[in-house]
Formats: C-alpha cells, sequence, structure tokens
C-alpha cells in the first residue's frame, strides 16, 4: 500500500531509522538496512560518516555514533561554532553531530538533540556516556514543534532532515522561534534544481530516502526569508540523483517568524530506504 497521508510518512520515517539504530547497535553501518535510495552513493565500512567526517573528528566518537550517521553533509565543517555557545541539533540520530557540537563549544556551552525516535535516542544517550560528554540534552520530539522556549539557541544545525518533513514552513519558522536574535543556522540538506516539479522529483527517489521530499533551492530560499533570516546562502554540492543535491543551507536569524506562504511539497507516495 502507497505511504501517501503526512502521518504515514512520518512513520514510515520513524521506522526505518529505528531500524537504522538497530543495525548501528549491532556494529554495522547503519545504510546495511536495506539499500538503495540513500545508500546507494556510500562507500566504505563506516557507510556516510568515513566520506563525510574527517579522520580526526571520526577518532572523537564512539563506534556506534558513526555507524549511525546517515547524514548527507557534515553541518559541524560549516557551522562556526564558538565556545560557550547553544547549539540544537534537529534529527540527532545517534549522536554524532551533538557529540562533536558539545566539544566545539566546551563545557560553558551546551548541545541539545531533538528526535523523534526511541531507539535512536536510547543510541545517543548510550554514545554521549561513552564519548564522557556532560554538555548535552537529548529531546524526545518532532522538528515542527521543538521543545525549547523562543530565544534560547545560539546555532541550529540539522544533517538531512528537513527534507523529511512533511511541513516545512513550521520547521523553519520553528527554527526561527529558538533562535536567540542574531543566531544561526548550518544545515546540510538535499536541495533539488529549481527546474524540477515536485512531481518530477518524487520520480527520482524515495520520500524516506531523503529525495521526494527536498525543496527546492528556491523554496529553501523563499522559506527562510519567509520566517525571518537573512544573509540566506543555499550552496549545491555534490549531485545524488538528477536535479537533487547535497547542500550547505546557512542564514542569520534577524527578525520575527512571519511565514508568507512556502510552496506546499505535495507528500510523495513512494516509500524507500533509511
Amino acid at each position: 500500500m502507497a505511504t501517501t497521508t503526512p502521518s504515514e510518512l512520518r512513520d514510515e520515517v520513524r521506522r526505518r531509522y529505528a531500524e537504522a539504530a538497530a543495525v548501528a547497535t549491532e556494529g554495522r553501518a547503519a545504510c546495511d538496512c536495506g539499500g538503495g535510495g540513500c545508500c546507494e552513493h556510500v562507500s566504505g565500512e563506516s557507510g556516510y560518516a568515513e566520506a563525510l567526517y574527517s579522520v580526526d573528528e571520526r577518532g572523537e566518537l564512539p563506534d556506534a555514533a558513526v555507524l549511525a550517521s546517515l547524514g548527507c553533509g557534515n553541518p559541524i565543517a560549516v557551522a562556526e561554532l564558538r565556545e560557550g555557545e547553544t547549539v540544537l541539533d534537529l534529527g540527532s540520530g545517534g549522536g554524532i553531530d551533538v557529540i562533536l557540537s558539545a566539544k566545539r563549544v566546551g563545557p560553558k556551552g551546551t548541545a541539545y538533540g531533538l528526535d523523534m525516535t526511541d531507539q535512536m535516542l536510547a543510541l545517543a544517550q548510550r554514545n554521549a556516556q561513552e564519548a564522557e560528554i556532560p554538555n548535552v540534552h537529548f529531546l524526545k520530539g518532532i522538528i515542527e514543534q521543538i521543545p525549547l522556549p523562543a530565544d534560547s539557541v545560539d546555532v541550529v544545525i540539522s544533517n538531512c532532515v528537513i527534507n523529511l518533513s512533511t511541513d516545512k514552513p513550521a520547521v523553519l519558522t520553528e527554527i526561527s522561534r529558538v533562535l536567540r536574535p542574531g543566531g544561526r543556522i548550518g544545515i546540510s540538506d538535499i536541495v533539488a534544481e529549481d527546474r524540477p516539479s515536485p512531481e518530477q522529483r518524487a520520480e527520482r527517489g524515495s520520500y524516506v530516502g531523503c529525495i521526494a521530499g527536498a525543496l527546492s533551492k528556491g523554496e529553501y530560499e523563499a522559506g527562510l526569508e519567509a520566517a525571518g533570516f537573512e544573509e540566506i546562502s543555499v550552496e549545491l554540492s555534490h549531485e545524488v540523483a538528477d536535479g537533487m543535491y547535497s547542500a550547505i543551507v546557512k542564514g542569520v536569524k534577524t527578525t520575527r517568524p512571519e511565514v508568507k506562504g512556502l510552496p506546499v511539497i505535495q507528500p510523495a507516495t513512494k516509500a524507500g530506504c533509511c
């Protein structure tokens, strides 16, 4: 049966990431959970992390955190974290970016990880304990309703997660709400060129595989502007499917969020890989 509604898509994402957490716990790279879609561009025994994180960065992490990485970039490399800052990672998975963020901001800073999957949260907690990182907090919730107060975060990062949301205007508004004035984003995500329609994006890959739900470059820029960001940059990196790219997204919050109509991306009907 096709996955069609936002609720069904969210359940499918949750199930796939629960499977990925179980695979990482067993000592295998999380993209071993089925192949195809999000996994076909991955090489190396450590899955995504081997290609996206330096040897030094991987050396700071428990093996299970590296194996559980399902990102499409390295937001730590672009977020320019500073000592004492408060960082929030949306869709924190096995905790790889939360642990690295906590090390960058130091004992006077704080790193939060938000995830909706119990298995990933449990794995992340174990990884943080193994890494002996005290300044981390993992929260259960969805990225459309961030369980933190307004103006409480300096930096929001995310690694190939926002494309999985079925309500991206809500996500961008929530990011702006929790950021302090002058706060910034450093996000890795899958982004489409402006030419493919939502229907064409759905043909290039699955929703759970991070393709069908991706925004176009123009949609991302317009959505961030509507949510109260300036100095917006959406830089396309390597191509992952026809007209679809891993991208680095940056911006600075300067005003209160005021969503003015980010184009709605209809949920695709094709389920896929982790």
